[in-house]
């Protein structure tokens, strides 16, 4: 079985203005279905795409599964089958051997920058880069398809 065990972090966006990147990359994705215990999701960058099946989070693990698939079925899918979408700039940044994903996330969700790291176990030991701020991992309304359905801009008391 496939899994993924990841932890979330809010970003401090000055300190993260201010740090050292390289370009970012554009992703649009968008969900085929959204459900409390799975997500069917489509993702497409300007040079690949994915079709991705996450199941219930227990703790920071969860079930995936992820395939390539070409661009054309991808930006098919998410025209005529989303039943709801995001897009986001993704940043890869290596610090201390480890690979962190930061999201700017853009349109209904603009000013929301969320870090992950993906690990091997739920214990495992990492350093965090100054530029990350308040771990979020757990926290439903930060999962990508919740973001979808309530966008960071309606959030009343934004963090």
């Amino acid at each position: 079985m496939g899994k993924e065990i990841e932890r979330k972090f809010l970003v401090n966006h000055k300190k993260w203005k201010d740090s050292e990147k390289k370009v970012g990359q554009f992703f649009r994705q968008g969900y085929l279905l959204t459900d409390p215990n799975k997500t069917i999701r489509v993702r497409q960058t300007t040079e690949k795409a994915f079709l991705t099946i996450k199941g219930l989070s227990i703790g920071a693990t969860r079930p995936e599964y992820e395939y390539e698939i070409p661009l054309h079925d991808a930006k098919e899918l998410l025209d005529n089958f989303s039943i709801s979408e995001l897009s986001k700039i993704r940043y890869e940044i290596l610090y201390e051997n480890k690979i962190w994903e930061v999201d700017e996330f853009l349109g209904d969700n603009s000013g929301l920058i969320v870090a992950e790291i993906e690990l091997e176990s739920e214990d495992e030991k990492f350093s965090i880069p100054s530029w990350v701020d308040v771990e979020v991992t757990g926290e439903d309304k930060y999962y990508n398809s919740n973001l979808t359905i309530e966008p960071y801009k309606n959030w009343r008391n934004k963090v």
